[in-house]
């Protein structure tokens, strides 16, 4: 169990999703907030530091690659875990240079997610300057 975790940001336009992962989250342990979209998690940014995102491939608007795209351009990395239900060639190559340290299609199990944000935290000190 990713112990180190302070605080996860989940990011999927789908509320059910959203919710559930939040709510698995906090069984665990770990502080999580849930965004409905990305540009809502963009815009949260200034307010609070997550040590960890979870963030939906596809969604209305900033889908996660463009969402990666950004946190790029603000030169700063967030530890980030990829979800999908829509695996398609190439897409998991992409996220992973642009920043993302994991990648799992939907549906995951429980082990998977806890231990991708076990690599994402320990990948990171807090927020890093590029």
């Amino acid at each position: 169990m990713p112990a180190q975790a302070r605080f996860v940001a989940v990011v999927d336009d789908e509320e059910p999703i959203r919710k559930a992962l939040c709510r698995l989250l906090r069984a665990c342990g770990i502080a999580a907030e849930g965004f409905a979209s990305g540009q809502v998690f963009l815009d949260s940014l200034a307010a609070r530091r997550a040590d960890c995102l979870i963030l939906d491939l596809r969604m209305p608007g900033f889908g996660g690659l463009q969402v990666l795209q950004q946190l790029q351009s603000f030169s700063r990395t967030l530890p980030t875990i990829v979800i999908t239900g829509h695996d398609e060639p190439g897409t998991r190559a992409n996220c992973l240079s642009a920043g993302a340290v994991a990648y799992l299609r939907k549906p995951f199990d429980e082990e998977s997610l806890l231990e991708a944000i076990d690599v994402a935290v320990r990948s990171r000190n807090g927020w890093l300057e590029r």
